[in-house]
């Protein structure tokens, strides 16, 4: 995509319009920007953008509901996830750009039916619910980062209301994609986004 204001002004609008949707529902920030941020940017600064974005919305939503987060759920979630962003990463970096646009299409898809659909699956409740669905999240994150949906349909199996979610989920993004940018690498973008953004 070519730098100018234009440009910038669009990739900032599609970042706000994330945002909106992440703030009234504590996730979808990706389901929303990534399609967008891939095809503009292409797959690898789209998604490790969508990953700054995400981190710091979640940060923000963090701040006021940082007390209501359930620290022992967390902990499987982000440790499964923890171990599967470097091969996110690894596999977002070695495949090429037509095979990652189209995985990333059908992340983003699947994951988007399966959350709409509300999905019961007894594998994802207890423990070992949270170890699958952080490592498919933390996976899913950092090749196409779409890490949301694998969290949602544990918290819908785990019988989590959506005041229970929220900060959890936000805490979760926090960290996850703190995790996703560490292994990939900060965007190259122009000053004048970031200034945008």
């Amino acid at each position: 995509m070519e730098s100018g204001w234009a440009a910038d002004l669009l990739l900032g609008g599609i970042i706000l319009l994330g945002a909106s949707v992440q703030r009234l529902a504590g996730i979808g920030f990706a389901l929303v920007a990534v399609p967008a941020l891939v095809l503009l940017l292409g797959p690898a600064e789209g998604v490790v953008l969508a990953n700054c974005g995400a981190g710091a919305i979640s940060a923000v939503g963090l701040v006021g509901s940082w007390r209501e987060v359930r620290l022992a759920a967390m902990v499987p979630l982000v440790a499964a996830a923890a171990c599967t962003v470097p091969t996110g990463a690894w596999a977002a970096a070695r495949l090429p750009e037509p095979a990652l646009l189209v995985g990333t299409g059908v992340l983003v898809s699947v994951g988007v039916l399966l959350v709409i659909r509300g999905t019961r699956v007894p594998a994802l409740r207890g423990a070992k619910g949270a170890l699958a669905a952080g490592a498919a999240s933390g996976f899913m994150n950092s090749s196409a980062g779409v890490g949301g949906p694998a969290v949602s349909l544990y918290a819908v199996n785990a019988g989590w209301t959506v005041r229970e979610f929220v900060p959890n989920a936000q805490f979760y993004g926090v960290t996850v994609n703190a995790f996703s940018v560490a292994a990939k690498g900060m965007p190259h973008l122009t000053t004048s986004f970031w200034l945008v953004l």
